[in-house]
């Protein structure tokens, strides 16, 4: 009997060990895995940090060459080249700025061009924009379209929030507008050029899709035509678990994320080409796509999961 008790020990011992060493290997690969993605991120930060450390270095040469050799009537009829540059994007040499303003100042005082739109770039490699004097991001007033919002999910009063259900609402109008399958809702603001800013909750949700759509976009149907994303007409940021995307045209780009963003900040720039999402909290650039867009943009928005939100 101690015998076979001994045996029984040791073979329960075996599987013990066995079980331990299977698991001390599913987490070395998963640290291993950890290391990737966040060495990737790092390797992205860097990239986006030295493009713009370059272009700030451009632009701050030229407006400084600029302001030294050009005389007053000059500066004044160069003005919108000068603002042009300025809105392009201007390191956070305070130096550099107050030159500007201290030779610009009585010259421009007129009309907007009071307001000087200076760029400053967050030592994370991520943009923001300080309007005048005021140092805070000029975020647009996003509201959803109820128009367009999809039977499966739920609008808030102020037309803000999005909430996803499992069943069909209650029956409504069901115009061009909707979409009558997928879980979609466009903006009721398009933009057609200039810079534009707007940031979504996205915290209690583990499946949603945030972007920016053509009015093109299909609204009926299960194709892929009408799923942001899968076609030429929807440039999204895309959440579902833990996988984390750039969707457009059916393209899908994975993005290294060690966690998903509490809050979604997009930024729009029409006349760069470029649409740029981003993490508000740390700054963190998470995509940035170079690219046409065809026609006006709408905000566009899914969600599969709990609610997202507009915040501001």
């Amino acid at each position: 009997m101690a015998s076979a008790a001994r045996e029984l020990v040791i073979q329960r011992l075996s599987l013990v060990r066995s079980l331990c060493e299977s698991e001390e290997q599913r987490l070395l690969e998963q640290v291993h895995g950890e290391e990737e993605r966040a060495h990737q991120s790092i390797l992205t930060q860097r990239v986006h940090w030295a493009e713009a450390l370059q272009k700030l270095d451009t632009i701050r040469t030229g407006l400084v060459g600029m302001l030294t050799h050009l005389d007053d009537l000059q500066l004044i009829q160069k003005e919108q080249e000068i603002f042009e540059r300025l809105v392009a994007g201007l390191n956070s040499d305070w130096t550099l700025q107050q030159m500007l303003l201290h030779r610009l100042g009585v010259l421009i005082l007129t009309g907007a061009c009071c307001l000087l739109a200076l760029f400053h770039f967050h030592p994370s490699g991520a943009m923001s924009f300080v309007f005048g004097t005021i140092g805070k991001l000029r975020t647009e007033d996003i509201r959803i379209d109820e128009r367009t919002v999809s039977p499966f999910l739920q609008l808030s009063d102020d037309r803000k929030t999005l909430t996803f259900s499992t069943k069909k609402s209650k029956p409504c109008a069901d115009g061009p507008e909707r979409f009558d399958h997928w879980p979609n809702a466009l903006a009721a603001t398009s933009f057609q050029d200039g810079l534009h800013a707007w940031i979504v909750n996205v915290q209690n949700s583990c499946a949603y899709k945030v972007g920016v759509a053509s009015a093109h976009l299909p609204r009926k149907g299960s194709g892929s035509d009408c799923r942001l994303g899968h076609n030429a007409f929807s440039w999204v940021f895309s959440r579902y678990d833990q996988e984390f995307r750039f969707l457009h045209n059916g393209q899908h780009e994975p993005l290294g994320l060690l966690r998903g963003p509490a809050q979604l900040g997009v930024l729009l720039d029409l006349q760069a080409r470029e649409l740029l999402f981003y993490e508000p909290t740390s700054g963190t650039v998470l995509y940035t796509h170079h690219g046409a867009f065809p026609g006006p943009l709408f905000p566009v928005f899914a969600v599969a999961d709990q609610t997202i939100s507009i915040i501001r």
